[in-house]
């Protein structure tokens, strides 16, 4: 009777270099090749320093910025490493009291005896369910217009070009709808700002 040991360590060893091995390199190879910039981790740089990542969310939480998406990692936001929604219900006590307290924030946030008359989208008071969403519906920046272009002392209409200019279609014409990363266009508005000192 032959051992079972000796086949199964010969292909234990080959199922270990090519699924562990061999794939590996070679899906990093073609993704490499194929999307360099993703697969780097999409950097976004600015005069040679690492500012963020275009694929993952910041936490801007300074009247100044654009604010993005709220997020549901802990035990810090946006937190890569553990992305997740809350997988809290709209019935849940808690999301209710999570959301009440965004929006509380969100007039707070705005600038005395200015109250923004547009309704406040979902997408700024609700996670995102990959909880590091670096992008924001334009109905959600538009509604920041207001807030960040007096904070800034530049016209509105400035501010909202530069919303207008970071728009991105919906993917392939149809899917979702047409949104703004937030890092990409809170970077516009430095830019913005140091031109117009």
């Amino acid at each position: 009777m032959t051992s079972p040991i000796r086949p199964a360590l010969v292909l234990f060893g080959a199922l270990t270099a090519l699924c562990g091995v061999l794939y590996p390199l070679a899906v990093t190879g073609v993704a490499g090749a194929a999307f360099p910039a993703q697969a780097a981790g999409s950097i976004v740089e600015v005069n040679g320093k690492a500012v963020g990542s275009s694929l993952i969310g910041q936490s801007f939480s300074s009247p100044k910025y654009f604010w993005g998406r709220p997020s549901a990692t802990g035990p810090m936001p946006n937190n890569a490493a553990n992305s997740g929604g809350s997988n809290l219900g709209p019935l849940n006590p808690a999301q209710n009291d999570a959301v009440k307290g965004r929006i509380d924030a969100l007039r707070a946030a705005e600038p005395q005896g200015r109250p923004n008359p547009l309704a406040i989208p979902v997408d700024l008071v609700t996670a995102s369910a990959s909880g590091v969403d670096p992008e924001l519906s334009v109905a959600g920046a538009r509604y920041q217009v207001a807030r960040v272009a007096a904070v800034r002392k530049l016209d509105p209409a400035r501010v909202q070009a530069l919303v207008d200019a970071q728009r991105r279609p919906q993917v392939l014409g149809f899917f979702g709808e047409p949104r703004v990363n937030v890092l990409a266009l809170n970077l516009a508005l430095d830019a913005e700002s140091a031109h117009t000192r």
